[in-house]
């Protein structure tokens, strides 16, 4: 397979507490009509999807964001614009820079929020939804085990203790070889004097604790709403050993959506991460299916 490169860019965005900027790497030919934007998870960022785009970029302009607060893009003033609503404008406005009326979206987790939240609303431009290992409803554990970590200040030593911590947090991705996951560590990090500290903005956490059980049900009765009305193809893909999406959660979209199916992927938790060639084949198959 051809290597290509992206080309990295960034789109200006508005929240009420001012302007902020959002970065975004691209592969493919700029000029191809059908674009997949992919959107990565919460402490994470766009360059998780380095080999899905490389795989995808001969027939997709693949679009990568960093959402706010993550990668190369800047931190928010007011932590409080850490939330759904804010990612899902971020994200008609990079729509917009493209120039492009629709898009084809991968939602990993966090992206997968963001992607039902724009994918119900009235005209949305998504045409086909690919949901990774998430949907309305989050289970009870899996976001406790998130609380133990987001937001928790680290320091390292080098890059491959930092890799290590972050396989501590994330191993139920799957088997990955040293060199793929430090490929998915290093965009993670940041030298920081004489070591390295993890890139997100730690105020995410505060964000995260700041939900109530009001806001959750309330969230989650927009996502479901959004779901459902959402009249493009869906396809929801599961880690066998997820502790975020559930069978019963799965099996209730799968009811909900008008144009949904399910794929589960053996030996991985929350979440896969398509770098193996297997679980690319899964997205490239359910995107060419659609094809126009």
């Amino acid at each position: 397979m051809p290597s290509h490169a992206p080309r990295l860019s960034n789109v200006q965005c508005l929240s009420p507490s001012g302007l902020h900027r959002m970065a975004y790497a691209e592969w493919g030919d700029p000029e191809n009509p059908r674009v997949l934007v992919c959107v990565h998870g919460l402490t994470r960022s766009g360059r998780d999807f380095d080999a899905l785009a490389n795989a995808l970029a001969n027939d997709y302009r693949v679009v990568c964001p960093d959402v706010v607060g993550r990668g190369q893009s800047s931190w928010l003033l007011n932590p409080a614009g850490y939330v759904v609503p804010q990612y899902v404008a971020d994200m008609v406005t990079l729509i917009a820079r493209l120039g492009v009326a629709t898009v084809d979206w991968f939602g990993t987790s966090m992206g997968g929020l963001i992607g039902m939240g724009l994918a119900g609303l009235p005209d949305t431009p998504i045409r086909n939804l690919l949901l990774n290992d998430v949907g309305p409803h989050i289970d009870a554990p899996a976001l406790a085990r998130i609380g133990q970590y987001v937001g928790i200040p680290k320091r390292f030593a080098s890059i491959d203790e930092g890799a290590d911590y972050i396989w501590s947090i994330s191993s139920a991705f799957g088997p990955h070889t040293r060199q793929e996951w430090l490929a998915l560590s290093e965009p993670l990090l940041k030298a920081d004097g004489d070591g390295y500290v993890l890139r997100y903005d730690p105020s995410i956490g505060a964000a995260f604790s700041a939900v109530t059980p009001e806001t959750i049900a309330s969230g989650e009765a927009m996502l479901w709403a959004s779901l459902a009305a959402f009249p493009g193809r869906t396809l929801i893909v599961r880690g066998e050993q997820s502790d975020l999406l559930s069978r019963t959660t799965l099996d209730q979209m799968l009811a909900h959506a008008q144009h949904a199916r399910a794929v589960e992927i053996p030996g991985v938790g929350h979440a896969p991460t398509f770098v193996h060639a297997d679980q690319i084949e899964i997205a490239r198959r359910f995107y060419e299916g659609y094809a126009d």
